[in-house]
């Protein structure tokens, strides 16, 4: 399942390991016309806040990946971190998260989230995941070192449902 999924960089970039979407979660209408010609079989379940109403059965999924919206939390930005709206996103993606009970959480944003609120917006985001269950890792990579030609810094933040150091392993 993705979220705030845009064009959908992560169903395109699994599609070679075997791994099919189950659903999006997009609201641009842009993207939305995109998803549904890209992959007109996989529904958009449109808001990720109404997820309660979605029909996704808890532990259905093995992956929730998203990036949610990073606007709140980037330097260049004016710094709302989770009390502004699109920062709150990051806290319904920890409750999705908790309802839906995939394996893997994967959620990506700007490294300007480790120090919004002074720290503490972060460790709320984190705190959450944790409380749900998910063991967590996070790095800051640059997609200049994957083959991408730009400087394209993010955080992501890996977890696994359980106990141990999986997320760890696949994150480093």
């Amino acid at each position: 399942l993705s979220v705030c999924s845009g064009i959908e960089a992560a169903s395109v970039a699994w599609e070679p390991l075997g791994w099919s979407p189950v659903a999006f979660s997009e609201i641009d209408p842009f993207a939305s016309a995109v998803l549904a010609a890209r992959f007109p079989n996989v529904p958009n379940l449109g808001d990720l806040e109404k997820y309660r109403e979605w029909n996704i059965e808890p532990g259905s999924i093995d992956v929730l990946v998203g990036g949610t919206p990073c606007q709140s939390f980037s330097i260049a930005g004016l710094r709302g971190g989770i009390e502004d709206s699109r920062g709150n996103l990051a806290l319904v993606y920890a409750r999705m998260a908790r309802k839906l009970r995939p394996r893997w959480v994967i959620w990506e944003n700007v490294p300007g989230v480790l120090s919004a609120g002074d720290g503490r917006d972060f460790g709320s985001i984190v705190g959450a995941l944790v409380e749900c269950g998910y063991s967590l890792a996070w790095r800051v990579l640059d997609a200049q070192h994957f083959g991408v030609p730009q400087r394209r810094r993010r955080i992501f933040v890996v977890g696994y449902l359980g106990v141990g150091t999986r997320a760890a392993e696949v994150l480093f």
